[in-house]
């Protein structure tokens, strides 16, 4: 993946407005998460061991938000099951192409399936997996709900969702410590005051946070039989739901 260096928000008189993922972003993507979101690394590389161990053969393996591909390079670099089928989805084009171009260097053979849709018009249908890495905290709140539903309906029996979000925190407290370490994440990576005030104002309207005990009351009303959290960094965490 391409390392280029993300500096989106670090030149003052450029107008910041509301995070979007055009080309700017693709281009610098893989550099941006890895120096905002603690532990993302880890998530993707688990990502491709979870579905090591619920693929089943025949089946398909949806990655909704899939970015520029990571989680589904994880997933396909790691499957044993036979006749799987990986579908990435993404409603950025510009992050799409990036992604075919990734893919097709990789010489792993599981078919993948690209398509640019919302995910919330996705039909999830024969699935043994499905992943959302920071993907349902950039959906209208009003629909949450609906989708997780329809990702539990599309899953088979024995199936699994990983989730994948960032959290805010009942308590005002906590929320703000965690919101300060994140900073301080940033921080040790090199982005400036500057840019960290920037990409919060930008992305505030964009990304909303829910805390984990919504997640798990979601999960729960859809009639997953078990979810937890399997990864957590300040505030951002991943679940495991089974069917």
């Amino acid at each position: 993946m391409s390392e280029n260096k993300d500096t989106i928000y670090a030149d003052p008189l450029r107008e910041a407005g509301l995070f979007t993922f055009d080309e700017n972003v693709a281009r610098v993507f893989p550099d941006m998460i890895k120096r905002s979101v603690p532990g993302y690394t880890t998530i993707v590389a688990m990502t491709g061991l979870i579905a090591q161990r619920y693929a089943s053969p025949g089946s398909r393996l949806y990655d909704l938000g899939c970015s520029l591909g990571a989680s589904t390079l994880a997933m396909r670099q790691n499957l044993r099951s036979e006749d799987c089928r990986i579908v990435g989805v993404d409603n950025s084009q510009a992050m799409l192409e990036r992604c075919r171009n990734i893919i097709d260097t990789d010489t792993h053979e599981t078919p993948v399936d690209l398509l640019c849709a919302n995910l919330e018009n996705v039909v999830i249908e024969d699935a043994s997996v499905v992943v959302l890495n920071f993907t349902l905290q950039f959906i209208p709140l009003a629909i949450r709900d609906e989708v997780i539903q329809r990702i539990y309906a599309g899953l088979r029996p024995g199936g699994v969702m990983v989730l994948s979000e960032k959290l805010t925190f009942e308590d005002p407290h906590l929320d703000e410590l965690n919101i300060d370490l994140h900073h301080e994440f940033k921080r040790a990576n090199g982005y400036s005051e500057l840019e960290i005030a920037r990409k919060r104002a930008a992305i505030e309207n964009v990304l909303r946070p829910e805390t984990l005990a919504t997640h798990k009351r979601r999960i729960a009303e859809a009639e997953f039989s078990s979810c937890d959290v399997w990864f957590q960094c300040f505030n951002f965490a991943s679940l495991v739901a089974l069917k």
